[in-house]
């Protein structure tokens, strides 16, 4: 397939901070005018793939968790794990110790990523949830050296593997998920200073991909990599990323193209011709 394309984007010094309406939260509650600033962090530089779902987050999950050096655990779905301030006085009290709700948070998801990576003995932590792409910029935020690894797949065939993998599918609910996750996703891929693989190319060249991918992460590659089925993975089950029989073959299977004869949505044949699939 064609090379994905990479027109020139900004580097993480280049952008400007994100921000936060001025006395709200992430939950975009009252914090009385107080915007916390970041905490120092325990994991300097932890990696995101950004990806929509079905796009095989999972298939580069397993290839990156078989190197010595890399931990990528099972989906770990940070932006549903949140902090409570339960009483009226506790704002108070974390505004004097400099922190507000949103950054009690990017604390707690830091302490989790820390605890995960001392626990696996390696120094690189990689982070697959899909749903992470719908708030990069948070994440840009509470890791403004984090690295991301953006993971393309033409939408015609995310569409399809979502409505293969469901019961009665809502066809029009499906493309406006993939259409959320695209664009969502297309916007960090422009925004953000990240390494771009497609799906496509990891399946038909693994090694040359997965050496890219150590390359950016400064890491030596591994060929063990790609026998991802003499590994651990942890169990494979909904929620937590793909549980299919390919993924648990241990076996790399080529990526399924598009059904031609499918129309996609405009915005969505627009974003996959900027992507570099032929149209």
């Amino acid at each position: 397939m064609a090379q994905a394309v990479s027109p020139p984007r900004r580097t993480l010094d280049a952008m400007p901070a994100q921000r936060r309406a001025p006395g709200k939260d992430g939950a975009g509650k009252d914090t009385g005018g107080y915007v916390a600033p970041p905490a120092p962090r325990l994991v300097e530089s932890p990696v995101f793939v950004l990806s929509s779902v079905r796009s095989g987050s999972t298939l580069l999950r397993v290839l990156l968790n078989s190197h010595s050096r890399i931990r990528a655990p099972h989906e770990m779905h940070l932006r549903t794990v949140h902090v409570q301030l339960s009483r009226t006085f506790t704002a108070a009290a974390m505004k004097e110790l400099s922190l507000d709700r949103q950054e009690l948070e990017h604390v707690l998801w830091d302490r989790l990523l820390h605890l995960e990576l001392t626990r696996s003995g390696k120094d690189v932590i990689v982070d697959k949830t899909p749903p992470n792409t719908l708030i990069w910029p948070r994440l840009h935020r509470c890791w403004p050296n984090a690295r991301y690894l953006v993971l393309l797949r033409h939408p015609g065939a995310v569409i399809q593997s979502l409505t293969n993998r469901r019961t009665n599918p809502d066809h029009e609910a499906i493309r406006a998920e993939v259409l959320n996750y695209t664009e969502k996703l297309e916007e960090a891929r422009r925004r953000l200073d990240g390494h771009v693989i497609t799906y496509e190319d990891l399946t038909a060249d693994p090694e040359q991909v997965t050496r890219g991918v150590c390359a950016y992460l400064g890491v030596p590659w591994e060929r063990g990599m790609l026998d991802y089925g003499e590994q651990d993975h942890g169990t494979f089950r909904p929620q937590l990323g793909d549980w299919s029989e390919e993924i648990k073959s241990g076996r790399i299977h080529t990526a399924r193209p598009p059904d031609p004869t499918l129309p996609l949505p405009p915005r969505l044949t627009e974003i996959a011709k900027t992507w570099g699939y032929p149209h």
